[in-house]
């Protein structure tokens, strides 16, 4: 019985490498990846063909690999970009596809699920070097569409809106902001004021840990900061050399004062409990 339909399957794909056009509709929705291989090899096949074989997640490796090598995927850039954007696209042929693809294109692979980790991070790669030449109007797009990483190496630029458009961004992550933040660089002054009042980034405690260390962060802002910070904290920042002198007397003046404010309240509470101290050093009556 195995062996009947082994012989059905390569009379299948026989058929399937030199079938007709009127015949693909067939071999297209085929599940046996020997007889979609076959197919792709049929040299009736043009681009709409190719691209509806593209759209099937589970078409095999080496189908993948062999549309690649094809005249039309030579020729038309929508098979460029549904071979680097399948799943099952080997590594050696997505790469060298990627420098093919348009700007927003590249992002396209940068934010499809199925793509290999490391062929994102090359289209990424791309995505910030072609960035730096690019218009004003493009850099807004990507600010608010493009991946954390990209949004992140735009909140270094001196342009107010492409800021504020970046930290909105959906993918930005705290660790992108603290990075940007973190640098050895001086952070420009736009940027931090941005972050500083952005109704998100502002809340959260590493971040505000982060500005107080900056000395371009004005003074209003770190008396927001410093009630909702840990005394250990604080302290710790305080020794970071690039601090502004005038915040770090303040944090080390604020942090002696909460501390001596804990130890009241500490021996306030201690008295209380205390049934003698309480009854003016005299034990209580049995």
């Amino acid at each position: 019985m195995a062996n009947v339909h082994s012989q059905s399957l390569a009379a299948l794909a026989e058929r399937a490498g030199s079938a007709p056009r009127s015949e693909f509709p067939r071999f297209i929705r085929e599940g046996a990846p020997q007889v979609l291989i076959a197919l792709v090899g049929n040299p009736n096949l043009g681009e709409p063909e190719l691209l509806k074989l593209l759209k099937r997640k589970n078409l095999p490796r080496e189908a993948v690999q062999a549309i690649a090598s094809r005249r039309e995927a030579g020729h038309s850039y929508r098979i460029k970009l549904s071979i680097a954007q399948h799943p099952r696209c080997p590594r050696q042929v997505a790469l060298p596809l990627l420098k093919f693809l348009f700007l927003f294109d590249l992002l396209k692979v940068c934010q499809s699920p199925a793509v290999p980790a490391d062929v994102k991070m090359v289209a990424e790669e791309m995505i910030l070097k072609r960035g730096e030449g690019i218009p004003r109007g493009e850099k807004m797009s990507l600010a608010r569409r493009a991946t954390g990483r990209v949004a992140a190496s735009l909140l270094l630029s001196h342009d107010n809106e492409l800021i504020a458009a970046a930290l909105d961004n959906p993918f930005l992550t705290e660790a992108h902001v603290l990075k940007v933040l973190s640098r050895t660089v001086g952070v420009d002054e736009l940027l931090v004021g941005k972050v500083a009042r952005h109704a998100k980034w502002s809340r959260r405690y590493h971040i505000r840990l982060s500005l107080l260390r900056i000395p371009s962060l004005p003074f209003h802002q770190v008396l927001a900061f410093v009630p909702d910070l840990t005394v250990s904290d604080l302290r710790t920042i305080c020794l970071d050399q690039k601090m502004n002198e005038k915040v770090r007397k303040y944090l080390w003046t604020y942090c002696e004062e909460r501390l001596k404010d804990r130890k009241q309240k500490l021996k306030s509470k201690s008295s209380d409990t205390d049934p003698e101290k309480s009854a003016g050093g005299r034990k209580p009556s049995p």
